[in-house]
């Protein structure tokens, strides 16, 4: 299948040849560059019925490839973005990797693992579930690859905050927690653990894009519709308690949604101190 231009010659119709399926679904859950998702499984399905068997064929010989894809869930972009790495205010977009853009396409490097029939099995996966796959190619080391291409505007950075890439946090889960987490995942089927860790080990700095905020007494990151209290000490997150994040009049309705439930009991489990 190719592009098709319309009437207008100013404007393009792209269609999709697949789409990714991982377990990642939502905007906050996915990590800001496949750097940041080592080992993130995915799987790229290709539609069946268009020749793409044979556009596969020597795929497989590739290390590495580029994924071309549509950012799904951007309702519009921003001619001027907050980067989470900008210390010095909003970016003019194209300056930055902002899915935020005129046309939301999006440009990965990615692992590839194998190619089974129409799927392409990947790692290091920076999309989400459901992703309209526009194009795949071969990423070569000897022309995609400029070691002195720079840093562009993350130089200006404190030196604090070395520019990509970034070494992870630490995260460690109190003893609370972990029960905590672990009721959580048997009762919902939330893997709220693996959520956690793969959101902080990012940073856990408050940012306008990310689910993460300040405290009087240490800081939170809001998982669906649980609060995560955690505190920072250098490059080290301690998780300290998870708390559900419905208001008690919420939870004091005579709702009987499963979701509502499982918070009732929740609270109910871990209403005194421990």
């Amino acid at each position: 299948m190719s592009s098709v231009q319309d009437s207008d010659p100013s404007r393009l119709v792209l269609e999709p040849i697949g789409i990714v399926r991982t377990s990642r679904v939502t905007k906050v859950e996915a990590p800001r560059q496949p750097r940041a998702a080592q080992g993130e499984p995915a799987r790229i399905e290709l539609f069946p019925g268009r020749n793409f068997e044979h556009a596969l064929e020597d795929l497989s010989r590739w290390q590495w490839i580029w994924v071309i894809f549509w950012f799904h869930q951007n309702p519009g972009w921003r001619p001027k973005v907050l980067p989470p790495r900008s210390t010095s205010g909003r970016k003019g977009v194209f300056s930055t990797r902002s899915p935020h853009r005129p046309n939301p396409i999006g440009l990965s490097v990615v692992r590839l693992e194998k190619v089974e029939g129409l799927n392409v099995h990947i790692l290091d996966s920076d999309m989400l579930d459901g992703t309209p796959v526009l194009d795949l190619k071969p990423y070569v080391a000897y022309t995609d690859s400029h070691p002195d291409a720079g840093n562009g505007w993350l130089d200006d950075a404190d030196v604090s905050q070395p520019a990509d890439p970034v070494s992870a946090y630490s995260v460690t889960f109190l003893p609370l927690a972990v029960e905590q987490a672990k009721w959580i995942e048997t009762r919902t089927g939330l893997a709220i653990e693996e959520r956690i860790r793969s959101t902080l080990t990012l940073g856990p700095e408050p940012h306008p894009y990310r689910r993460i905020r300040r405290l009087k007494d240490g800081m939170q990151l809001a998982v669906k519709e649980w609060r995560v209290r955690f505190s920072v000490e250098g490059r080290d997150v301690r998780v300290i308690a998870i708390a559900s994040g419905f208001r008690e009049s919420q939870l004091a309705s005579e709702s009987d949604d499963e979701m509502l439930r499982a918070h009732r009991e929740f609270r109910d489990r871990w209403s005194e101190p421990r």
